[in-house]
């Protein structure tokens, strides 16, 4: 009986992994912004553009992971490499880290220059999404 009992949570498991890695991403801002192109956005999580406050998830996030490899065709790592260039030249500070998707849409609902990603399932009515990464 213990046996099938722990089939069943691991395939729940790996039914909950799989989703979250098909899950789409949404860039969010303030709902009065207007959409961003990927370019754009790749622009600004690599350090290219200071238009906008980019914030980022936890470290540890599927999402982030996910964002990432979307939004820019790289890995966490080859990211980490660019901002650890950029933070020591002085030309800019990474991504503010903020603890969830909640902290995420609060700091992106509050100011209209601040850009970040959750989980499109996430969104509401107090951001907008203004790119889904499928």
């Amino acid at each position: 009986m213990k046996h099938k009992h722990f089939k069943t949570i691991s395939a729940v498991a790996l039914l909950s992994i799989s989703a979250a890695v098909s899950a789409q991403v949404a860039v969010v801002m303030s709902p009065s912004a207007a959409g961003l192109s990927k370019d754009q956005v790749a622009n600004i999580y690599l350090g290219r553009s200071f238009d906008l406050k980019p914030v980022d998830l936890p470290e540890g996030s599927p999402v982030k992971e996910q964002f990432y490899k979307k939004a820019t065709d790289r890995d966490l790592s080859q990211v980490k490499a660019t901002w650890s260039r950029i933070v020591f030249s002085g030309k800019g500070q990474a991504p503010k880290e903020l603890p969830d998707a909640a902290a995420v849409k609060k700091a992106v609902a509050s100011d209209p220059k601040a850009v970040g990603y959750i989980d499109k399932a996430s969104v509401d009515g107090s951001v907008k999404a203004v790119l889904i990464l499928d």
